[in-house]
């Protein structure tokens, strides 16, 4: 099985022809695409970092965001930050390398280890984000505060624990993570691939498919049962006193349905925030998940310019988890603003 060298930043798209270092060795010089590729990956890892540290320190500095559901997303932008700052660097790195690594083992197996904790944790709290949604309107009333606030830390500990095991477990045996050639990328080993697939996307891919759909099938029904509870009129001939009752129930009930259609409201928002969060993550991350899985199955291989297209397609994620939050949150836009101006 042959090995080609070229990537997303090093392919010589431009017809160029190759040169020789003062060392005698191979290069390809780079094409203005490969500049422009450059600036975007490296534009953003920078944004991704800056806009998860703002919402980080948007929590941090406003007391009303020291609860539930802040804390999950705290969780979230922790592992986006550390995404932006321990994992994209060092993957341009080895774009810039032509896809090998020259950097040595000791900090190949860092990198790999902080790309699948930091990459799995920021998945798994996009899943306790949305079953914390799930639950908050679908029993909003046995799902009180401190129910909730207990869930999500127990979430928040599950999430790290299980992404430190998938992580780590390479450096203990289970396969290799850098091989001669200088390549350096996640374990090959048939048992760790199906393993750490399915432990950091498949699963949690399953667990948010079933909670949106549950989720839309509890707004249909809401607004089902809605449309059933209609009032009847009262026959004219009924006394002044049974008008007074009918009068003093229908602005009970009327008050009710005022309070469901807020309540509705709330939900609708929360489903469609939900909605665009799994959308984007499944869009972001299937494509280098379903190579992941088949590749080493398989023993084939794929170009790799398209694994670096899918691996960066996974990594911008980290990008739109933020935007998609703040975006369906005005608290944290009015926080964001109060930020700024503080600031000037």
């Amino acid at each position: 099985m042959t090995h080609s060298n070229s990537s997303l930043l090093t392919g010589n798209s431009s017809g160029a022809l190759d040169g020789y270092d003062s060392g005698g060795n191979i290069y390809k010089p780079f094409s203005v695409f490969s500049v422009l590729t450059l600036t975007l990956l490296a534009m953003l890892a920078v944004a991704t970092f800056v806009w998860n540290l703002l919402v980080l320190v948007t929590i941090l500095r406003v007391r009303t965001f020291h609860r539930v559901p802040h804390n999950l997303v705290a969780s979230m932008a922790i592992s986006d930050v550390m995404v932006a700052a321990l994992v994209m660097p060092l993957s341009l790195v080895h774009e810039l390398n032509g896809r090998l690594w020259k950097l040595g083992r000791v900090l190949c197996q860092v990198w790999i280890s902080f790309d699948v904790l930091c990459c799995t944790a920021s998945i798994w709290n996009v899943t306790a984000i949305a079953l914390d949604r799930y639950w908050s309107i679908t029993r909003h009333l046995q799902y009180t505060l401190k129910t909730r606030k207990k869930i999500s830390n127990i979430m928040i500990v599950l999430t790290w624990v299980l992404s430190s095991i998938i992580s780590l477990s390479p450096l203990f045996g289970w396969g290799e993570t850098y091989s001669e050639g200088m390549k350096c990328q996640v374990s090959q080993e048939p048992s760790y691939t199906i393993f750490s697939t399915f432990s950091a996307f498949y699963l949690p891919l399953c667990v948010v498919l079933f909670v949106y759909w549950k989720i839309y099938k509890a707004a249909k029904f809401r607004i089902g049962s809605r449309k059933t509870n209609s009032i009847t009129p009262m026959a004219e001939h009924q006394t002044y006193l049974s008008q007074m009752v009918f009068t003093a129930r229908h602005a009970t009930v009327t008050f009710q349905t005022d309070g469901d259609t807020w309540r509705e409201q709330k939900e609708k928002k929360a489903a469609l925030m939900v909605g665009i969060l799994i959308g984007v993550f499944v869009l972001c991350w299937i494509p280098f998940f379903i190579t992941e899985l088949i590749v080493p199955l398989c023993s084939c291989d794929i170009p790799p310019i398209w694994k670096s297209i899918f691996l960066w397609l996974g990594y911008s994620n980290s990008f739109f988890n933020p935007l998609i939050y703040t975006a369906f949150n005005k608290n944290y836009n009015n926080a964001l603003r109060n930020l700024f101006s503080r600031q000037r």
